[in-house]
């Protein structure tokens, strides 16, 4: 499935009658890569749980390659093309490895598994194992794996390196560097490591509040501590 774009309208929504975001517009074309950077509670995990379905939408509309699916059911958002990667990894712990990956085939063959392996050697050693029994590092690999056999055109990556050592995080965000290269999925990342966020994107979005408080591109951040400051509330070294 090649990458597609992602057009949000004027998009608000919650969790019940409680509004978290509210009236948030912005376009993704297909291949580019979004950081939503803010500082936390400000509304980034609850814009990426709406994208996917998982919340209580009270306006706006969300349209994946000119198709309206902001009635869409989750499962029918995922057939589409919509990957999520969660803060909390939702692996299955009483399932091994590779049970855990086998969920994210999406009927295609056992042999695609193969890929999962390539991307995380690590995965490989331990696919007997079950998610109960591995670390953070490793869960995250395993959810971004299982993610990543089905092919998604749109990959919603929600604070992947929260928790992670130094030489993980390396891993993982160059691993989404060589996917991002490919053109071949369009990603949204909301992380607190801002260095490493702006360092991948090729444009920026900033919650505050639920609202948008700022869109640019990198370079405009990475010249401007002061506006990071304010922005953001942590510096770039």
């Amino acid at each position: 499935m090649p990458a597609a774009p992602l057009d949000i309208q004027n998009l608000s929504a919650g969790y019940g009658p409680t509004r978290i975001i509210e009236g948030i517009s912005f376009s993704v074309k297909a291949g580019d890569r979004l950081a939503v950077l803010g500082r936390n509670g400000m509304g980034k995990t609850t814009l990426l749980a709406t994208l996917m379905g998982l919340t209580t939408r009270h306006a706006g509309e969300i349209r994946i390659a000119d198709q309206d699916v902001t009635a869409r059911r989750t499962s029918a958002r995922a057939d589409l093309g919509i990957g999520y990667v969660p803060q909390t990894r939702d692996i299955f712990a009483s399932l091994t490895v590779e049970e855990n990956l086998r969920t994210g085939l999406k009927g295609r063959p056992a042999s695609a598994l193969d890929e999962a392996y390539a991307m995380f050697p690590r995965l490989r050693e331990r696919r007997g194992n079950y998610g109960k029994q591995l670390s953070g590092g490793e869960q995250q690999m395993l959810s971004m794996a299982r993610t990543l056999l089905g092919k998604p055109s749109i990959l919603l990556l929600d604070e992947p390196l929260e928790g992670l050592a130094p030489v993980i995080c390396d891993e993982l965000m160059a691993l989404l560097a060589k996917l991002a290269a490919t053109s071949e999925v369009t990603i949204i990342l909301v992380e607190q490591q801002i260095e490493r966020a702006l360092d991948f994107a090729s444009s920026v979005m900033v919650m505050e509040r639920g609202r948008t408080s700022w869109t640019g591109t990198p370079d405009v951040l990475i010249a401007d501590r002061a506006l990071v400051d304010r922005l953001v509330g942590v510096g770039i070294h």
